[in-house]
């Protein structure tokens, strides 16, 4: 059996096909008003594999020169970012336990090759909330561990509709995704995988 670090929750099939679809919809509405761009590890510059996007007051971005924080406005448009989706919204209702709406959404999407090693989300300044977190799209192999760095770690897979929450003694766990399993879902047109992250920033 399967034993989740304290505090990390795993709701399978959380949003059913019909959910997932019109979620899908909405985040291409996102993605029209807020392309999809490549984010740079700090110091080295170094691209990441996964493309992103945000939605919400603030959005999540990391370059070179300024490293990872929260703005107001699309790194590439200057603009602000669009709304959190209500369905979005109303998933951190139920689920994050905490009656603060959220403030940010990050959009990553997953190609079939890309990664994201482990690491914990600590760039906000109000870390009692919850990270919320959604898969849509091809299955995952999610790896989440400790607070500290060389912890016990576990895999899981994540697949369309799945649920993970971050929250109490979790809510610094390390975590990653080690793999993409291509063509595991017919969610998306042309394959892949998005994660929809909903976070609170401030304080």
């Amino acid at each position: 059996m399967l034993v989740l670090p304290r505090g990390v929750r795993h709701m399978p099939g959380y949003l059913d096909r019909a959910a997932q679809e019109a979620l899908v919809d909405e985040i291409r509405a996102v993605v029209a008003t807020a392309p999809l761009f490549v984010p740079r590890m700090p110091r080295t510059g170094k691209p990441m594999s996964v493309r992103m996007t945000n939605c919400g007051p603030l959005g999540w971005v990391t370059d070179q020169a300024r490293g990872y924080r929260y703005q107001a406005e699309h790194p590439q448009t200057g603009r602000p970012w669009p709304p959190i989706p209500a369905p979005l919204v109303a998933l951190w209702e139920a689920v994050a336990g905490d009656a603060r709406p959220p403030q940010a959404c990050l959009v990553n999407f997953y190609a079939d090759s890309a990664r994201m090693g482990l690491h914990q989300d600590r760039d906000e300044q109000d870390l009692s909330a919850p990270v919320v977190s959604l898969s849509l799209g091809d299955t995952c192999l999610f790896r989440v561990g400790e607070p500290r760095r060389g912890g016990r770690t576990v895999s899981l897979r994540l697949n369309s509709g799945d649920v993970v929450v971050l929250g109490g003694e979790g809510r610094l766990c390390y975590h990653g995704v080690d793999r993409i399993y291509p063509a595991t879902s017919t969610l998306l047109k042309n394959g892949g995988r998005i994660n929809l992250t909903l976070r609170r920033v401030t304080a």
